[in-house]
């Protein structure tokens, strides 16, 4: 069974880090670091110093740069390079939904200053600087000699210091939970201050698809598309699950097999996407899966109902987690950042508990999928009874609920989101939507927490290679003819390790043999 991330491209891998070393030689050159001054100096009017060092993130470089009789210190960001494969777009989409958020709530938002695609350095944000202790990641995470490790939760941390820092996020979550958006997309600024959904969602996961597996950008969504409901969203994340099968050229598959696995469950998950399933799956509305069928044999409690699917969505971050809060001396929230992948997304997205409680990402977890599963359930209680408590604060003291109807106009979920986030874990829809969110854990979660859900038990003693077998009779013949051709393809890939480049209307055609569709990019439902 699979029980962790499946591989990236590691020839690609490889590439893109080689390039992203070069690129950022290159913005720490003495060169390059005065045309940074020099573009605060121009933009801002008066004389600037840079600060050393130079502060590198997983996505972006910053300069902390002193203006002359000014407070306090500004801070310009640059995307990294390389390691953001759409850096013009993002700097636009991060800049309007980080001053939304700002002009429709009371959360910290660095201020900023002024932001553009183009200038002698690239694209950059100038905002203001804010003094902090470092993330709330840093502050729970297991102490480790290596610097550089990824942050995992501390087993040692005591409760109170848990409950206290979530209770302060869960307030901020709830607030952006107010804003309620009417398209699927990206935010621009279309004029001063005003701020829409114009533009295509750019998530974490497509930025993955091109850096780290050249999956080619001409089948993804793009420049200018939004999505007017769920269902449309769900089924273009399953066709880019099927596009990072099909154009994966390395390390995609291990036999023939694994291939097959791994396309029926993408099959199988674009089919229910289309069918409007995955939107109502684990609410009231639920009808159709076997899970639902055994809680109604039961007599169950009544689920939540399923958030509105149509001219109504949330603001999602795909990056927002604990190492983008900081704290200050007192451990009090300093400041929200980083909001690249920042979109307007299903509402049932934000409808799960954070996937960063435990610090580090389900794929990524060292002891595998079921330990970071038994885990994160130890720790969710807690969670939820900040949600709530967080709940009750806002009803005592509606004030910021205010601010965003004065904004854009807030509205209430049709149950609260403690409640939401419970059944959330409970019925699996957790899993569902971090599984459409992320191609290279896709595999474990299907097989492992949602395909049994979806259409009920399999044999007992079911192979890991025969996976495939349960499941082939819920595609078309045509579907099952490409994944024959498909397999044989990635049996000879197999064989021919390489970096492919793919013609953009070749690469649209031959997506279009596996979605059946003319047009893989702008087909609708």
């Amino acid at each position: 069974m699979y029980s962790g991330r499946e591989d990236a491209d590691n020839l690609v891998w490889d590439k893109n880090e080689e390039d992203e070393d070069r690129g950022l030689k290159r913005l720490r050159l003495k060169t390059f670091c005065r045309k940074v001054v020099g573009l605060v100096e121009e933009r801002l009017g008066l004389p600037a110093t840079l600060i050393p060092p130079l502060i590198p993130g997983s996505y972006n470089v910053h300069y902390r740069i002193r203006q002359e009789g000014t407070s306090p210190d500004l801070l310009v960001r640059l995307p990294r390079p390389a390691a953001l494969v759409f850096p013009e777009h993002k700097t636009l989409h991060e800049a309007a939904a980080a001053s939304l958020v700002a002009s429709c709530t009371q959360l910290p938002i660095p201020r900023q200053l002024c932001y553009a695609q183009e200038s002698p350095v690239g694209p950059f944000i100038i905002m203001e600087w804010v003094e902090n202790k470092g993330t709330i990641s840093r502050r729970l995470a297991r102490p480790d000699e290596d610097p550089l490790a990824a942050h995992v939760l501390d087993p040692d941390v005591t409760s109170e210091t848990l409950a206290a820092l979530w209770l302060k996020v869960a307030h901020c979550l709830l607030e952006i939970s107010h804003i309620a958006l009417p398209k699927i997309g990206s935010l621009l600024e279309t004029s001063h201050g005003v701020y829409e959904v114009a533009d295509r969602p750019i998530s974490h996961n497509m930025n993955d698809m091109v850096a780290l597996a050249n999956i080619p950008r001409s089948i993804l969504p793009q420049e200018g598309e939004t999505y007017a409901t769920a269902d449309e969203w769900y089924t273009a994340l399953a066709d880019m699950h099927i596009a990072q099968l099909v154009f994966q050229h390395n390390d995609v598959v291990e036999s023939e097999a694994d291939c097959r696995n791994k396309y029926v469950a993408r099959q199988v998950f674009r089919r229910l996407a289309r069918e409007g399933k995955l939107s109502i799956f684990g609410f009231a509305d639920d009808k159709w899966s076997a899970q639902s069928a055994a809680r109604r044999a039961k007599a169950a409690t009544e689920l939540a109902p399923a958030p509105s699917g149509v001219d109504s969505f949330r603001l999602w971050g795909d990056d927002f987690r604990a190492g983008n809060i900081l704290l200050n001396d007192s451990d009090e929230i300093a400041a929200l950042v980083d909001w690249e992948f920042a979109y307007s997304a299903p509402t049932q997205f934000i409808l799960d508990p954070p996937w960063w409680l435990l610090l580090q990402t389900i794929e990524w977890w060292s002891d595998g999928i079921d330990s970071w599963v038994e885990t994160y359930e130890e720790r969710l209680g807690m969670w939820l009874a900040a949600m709530e408590q967080a709940e009750r604060d806002a009803d005592d003291a509606p004030s910021a609920k205010q601010q965003v109807s004065h904004c854009l106009g807030a509205e209430r979920l049709p149950a609260p989101l403690s409640r939401y986030m419970r059944e959330s874990w409970e019925t699996g829809r957790f899993f569902l939507n971090y599984a459409a969110r992320k191609s290279w854990a896709f595999d474990a979660l299907y097989w492992r927490y949602l395909d049994e859900r979806f259409f009920g038990k399999r044999e007992e003693g079911t192979a890991k290679d025969d996976l495939w077998k349960t499941r082939i009779h819920l595609l078309s013949r045509k579907e099952r003819e490409a994944m024959e051709g498909l397999v044989q393809q990635k049996m000879a890939d197999m064989e021919d390790r390489r970096i492919v480049d793919w013609d953009p209307a070749e690469a649209k055609r031959r997506l279009g043999t596996f979605l059946l569709v003319k047009d893989p990019v702008s087909h609708r439902l």
